[in-house]
């Protein structure tokens, strides 16, 4: 028997449709009229906030005096929360991206309903391609590659925050950083900040 990939329904239009519609039908998406300008730029700054705490932990992480100063063993390392901190960082850019098209997610489901509406309101249907075509004709940054970004760092944090120990996480951190790095440079341009 032949398993679908976990997240193959983001990329088929008439599954996602259906997913998005279950989310709607609990109130875990919600189609607005008006979204205030402030409430874009919060989660857009909380994106950058979580950023700089997966930065952070990182450098902490990887400096011997910062460790001596802050009276941590050499061997503490924190990369399990770098990694649980980028992908927030992508998640409010995200929620900032759905909150310009007047979108909100909420509970229940938060997590999966703002995935499922980054990919059906911003991806499918080509919008945000099209922002980032205008925006990037050079570098030609498709959307879908974001939201493989997303995909990647939400498996990720699940993966290495509940199932490794912090310190084997290094490589997996870095890319994390990476990753929201480009995601927020994207997402800034998007929004207008």
């Amino acid at each position: 028997m032949v398993y679908k990939a976990k997240y193959d329904y983001l990329y088929n239009e008439e599954e996602l449709k259906e997913k998005v519609d279950a989310h709607k039908e609990i109130g875990s998406i919600i189609e607005e009229k008006n979204i205030d300008k402030p409430l874009i730029i919060l989660n857009f700054k909380r994106a950058e906030n979580e950023l700089k705490h997966a930065e952070t932990m990182f450098k902490i992480s990887e400096d011997s005096d910062l460790k001596t100063e802050l009276e941590l063993l050499e061997q503490d390392t924190f990369y399990s929360g770098v990694i649980a901190h980028a992908y927030y960082s992508i998640f409010y850019a995200t929620k900032a991206i759905l909150f310009k098209n007047k979108i909100k997610t909420k509970s229940p489901n938060v997590h999966k309903a703002t995935l499922d509406a980054f990919a059906f309101y911003s991806v499918i249907n080509g919008r945000l391609d099209l922002e980032l075509l205008k925006m990037y004709q050079s570098t030609m940054i498709k959307a879908d590659s974001l939201l493989n970004l997303l995909v990647s760092e939400r498996d990720k944090r699940g993966e290495f925050t509940y199932q490794k120990l912090p310190d084997a996480n290094k490589e997996p951190a870095d890319d994390s950083i990476k990753n929201a790095l480009t995601f927020l440079k994207h997402v800034k341009k998007i929004i207008g900040m």
